[in-house]
Parts: C-alpha cells; structure tokens; sequence
C-alpha cells in the first residue's frame, strides 16, 4: 500500500511539472512572438521622389515614407545651417495597437517649404529628414531611418532688363521682345495671357535673349503681357511692358457644301479615321471639327522643343500664283441652303497649275512630312526659335522629316488631299503653334523694321 502511494504522488508530481512547464514553453513563445512583433529591427523606407539642388523662398518637398512592419510613428524634416536648426515638417501619429500594426503603412506628402520663416540665410544648408517605426528597437525608440540633403538656399527673384518690346501689334500679328536676366534660369520668355513664349540666346556670344510673341486671330487686348523667368530654385522674376492692341478686319467667306463633294472627299477620310459614321453630313462635321481640333493639337505637339537658333534670313518667299483665300478669312458653311458650320481660314491659298512645285519658303528643318487629317499631306518646317511655316494639301511630299532645307528647295507638289476640292497649296506661319499672318513675313521691309533692326 505504500509503495502504491507514493507512485501515485510521483505521477501527480511529474503531471504537475509538465503542465509548469508548458506553461513556462507557452510563455517564453509568447514573449518571443511579442518580442518579435515589437521588437522588429526593419527601417522604415524614405525617399525624396525629386532632385532638391535648390530651395527658393518657397519650394515643395515630395516625401514619401513607408513601413509595412509595426507602421510609422513619426517623419519629421529639419533644415540645419551652421549652428541653426529649424524644423520644416513634423507628422508625429498615436499607437493603435500593440501586438499588430501600431500605425499608418505609409506617409505621401508634398511639404510646403516657406524658407522666410525659418531664419536661414541664403547659402549652404542641410535638408534632414527622419522617419521613425513603432518598433520597441534602439531603447523603445523605435528603427529610425534618416535622409540628409545638402541644399543651396536661394531667396532671392531673378531681375529682368527689358532691351526692346514690340509697341504695335495686332490679332493674328507677330512680334518680339529681346531682354537679359540677371541669372541662370531653367523657364524664361514672354507669357500674353494664356500664352507662354520661350526665349532663346539671341546669338552664340550676346548674353541677351529673344522671344518671338504673337496674338491668335481672334484675340482681345491682352490683360498680362510680362517677361518672366524661373530660376533653379523656383523663385520667379517679372517685368511688364506695353502692347498697342490693334484689331484686324476679316474677310466673310461662303462655302458650300455638295452631296457631290462629300462622296469625292469623305472617302479619304474614311480609310484613317474609321470611327466615323452617320449621314454623310455628319461625317463631314465630324472632320471640320473633330478631326480639326486633332490635327491642330499635332501641330502644337510637333513644334513643341524649337530649334533654338535663328535659321530664317530675310523675307519669307511665296509661291507663284493667285491667292484664293487669306489669314483669318471667316467661313460660313452652307448645305441644302441651310448653314451648318462655321470655321477660320489660318493661312493662305494659292494656285498655280495642277502638281505644282512647292518651295521651301525659307531655311529650316523639315519636322513633319505626312499625312495631317483637314491638311492633307503636309511637310512642317522649323525656322528657329519658335518660327514654322506649314505646307499643305499636297499630291506627294518630296523631302522626310530631319531634313534641312534651304529656301525654295523642292519640299513637294501641290494637289488636292485633305479637305479641299480644287488643286492648290494652303501656306500658313506660326509662332509656337500660334498662327499668324503671312504678310508680314513676305514683307522685307516689315522684317526690317520690326525685328532685323533689333537682332544685328
């Protein structure tokens, strides 16, 4: 019976040792997963998503902070200077939770820097930026990573000097403006309104620049007319000046439209865009607007990035024969006597004979050379600093995109594709994609006294 007893009381014994020991096993894994979950020595990760060279007086930081373990707890930004240092963005975020994600996975914030604010002189100085986890790592403070960026404060607005600005100038006319800045800047030109023209170096050793400038057909007297400029810290200098505003009269154009016409022309139209349809009424409008409005943001498009040297000299050469339309004609589209459309005329028609040779009307780069919707086949060619010329409804083009040109070089022949129904060439001028009036680009004199006498 004893020896019973005490068997029992050993296996109660050794019961009792097991369950104190998986309870001891259960603890020590929990303090391992707890102490791995809040303990977790990952870094947050940190990037600035553009190059900071510069800090102007106000200049945006793009931060992007992530952390996918225990979530972030704190980004703060600091400029330092010498013995000065400023905090310039602080976002600090409260624990939700211990043993799971205690904060937000990731922080995407434009920080709005006012450099005024701070105290920091223009000159050298350090950007530092700190994001920190919910981590217990680093004596409870938590895995931190930091970011240092040495930067370049500059508070200071480029200056303008203006040396000439065109003092008349009319709808659909061009001019110019020819100034210095007292800095190098990345964006510098003339913004008219809603219009930017960017400026070039006048000449490979004159420290001036020149920006060619025009009003659309259709514009009101400007509201803005200033040179700007943007230096590499993003700070911005201006400097007005004066536009004599002179309104152009138009000539009031009919056009009418024939079911025989369409059934010749929208074919053609058919095979590139096919998502026409309807009547054939409405396929027409659907060129004369759609299409339209395509075609003139390809034109912006191509001549985007300039040539910036002047390659044009003297006046520009018009081809021979009669004129059958002009700048700005205003157009009325008629069909079955009833009025369906209405459209402007930016360039000039001109006819000679059928498949007429087609002249470059000036030197220039050819940019575009094919097929341009209401256009037809048309070659581009690129003058210099913001100077096009366009050629089209042409029977073939003879020339290819890349090529340089002189004046009167063989460029095409005319013909009749695009919207036209009478051989013919359509010859327009823009200044960045804004289109002008030829007329003062056929005029010697003009040139003269409106830009030579300020360019040489």
């Amino acid at each position: 019976m004893v020896s019973g007893n005490r068997s029992r009381k050993r296996s109660k014994s050794n019961n009792g040792r097991k369950v104190i020991l998986t309870i001891t096993t259960l603890i020590l894994i929990g303090a391992g997963v707890a102490g791995y979950i809040l303990f977790e020595s990952e870094s947050p990760r940190l990037t600035v998503s553009k190059e900071i060279v510069f800090l102007g007086k106000n200049t945006d930081i793009p931060i992007n902070a992530a952390d996918h373990k225990s979530g972030l707890s704190s980004v703060v930004m600091e400029i330092e200077q010498n013995d000065i240092k400023q905090q310039l963005f602080n976002r600090n975020f409260q624990r939700k939770a211990w043993f799971s994600q205690a904060g937000p996975t990731e922080l995407k914030e434009n920080a709005a820097i006012d450099i005024s604010k701070t105290g920091i002189k223009d000159g050298g100085a350090t950007i530092i930026i700190t994001a920190r986890d919910f981590s217990l790592s680093g004596m409870f403070k938590g895995n931190e990573t930091v970011i240092k960026i040495p930067v370049k404060i500059d508070t200071k607005a480029p200056k303008l000097s203006i040396d000439h600005a065109q003092r008349n100038i009319r709808q659909g006319g061009t001019g110019i403006v020819i100034y210095t800045v007292s800095e190098p800047a990345p964006v510098h030109g003339v913004q008219i309104d809603d219009f930017f023209f960017q400026g070039f170096p006048l000449g490979p050793n004159d420290e001036r620049f020149i920006a060619y400038v025009a009003l659309p057909w259709d514009s009101s007297r400007p509201e803005v007319s200033e040179v700007i400029a943007r230096d590499q810290a993003g700070n911005n200098g201006k400097k007005t000046f004066q536009l004599n505003f002179r309104k152009t009269r138009y000539q009031q154009d009919n056009m009418y439209i024939t079911d025989s016409f369409l059934k010749q022309k929208l074919p053609e139209f058919r095979e590139r865009y096919p998502e026409m349809s309807g009547s054939l009424l409405e396929q027409y409008l659907f060129v004369n607007n759609e299409v339209r409005k395509r075609n003139a943001a390809r034109i912006m498009e191509v001549g985007k990035d300039p040539i910036p040297e002047q390659l044009w000299e003297n006046r520009f050469i018009r081809m021979a024969g009669a004129n059958k339309a002009g700048f700005g004609d205003q157009r009325t589209y008629y069909y079955n006597g009833k009025v369906i459309d209405h459209q402007v005329h930016l360039g000039v028609d001109l006819a000679s004979t059928k498949n007429a040779p087609v002249g470059a009307a000036n030197t220039g780069k050819v940019i575009f050379a094919e097929y341009l919707g209401i256009y037809g086949y048309t070659v581009i060619l690129d003058h210099g600093q913001g100077v096009f010329s366009l050629y089209s409804h042409l029977s073939r083009i003879d020339t290819e995109v890349d090529s340089m040109v002189n004046k009167n070089d063989l460029i095409g022949h005319t013909g009749i594709s695009g919207m036209t129904g009478g051989d013919h060439l359509h010859f327009s001028m823009m200044i960045h994609g804004v289109f002008v009036t030829h007329l003062e680009w056929w005029d010697q004199h003009w040139l003269d006294t409106n830009i030579k006498a300020f360019i040489n």
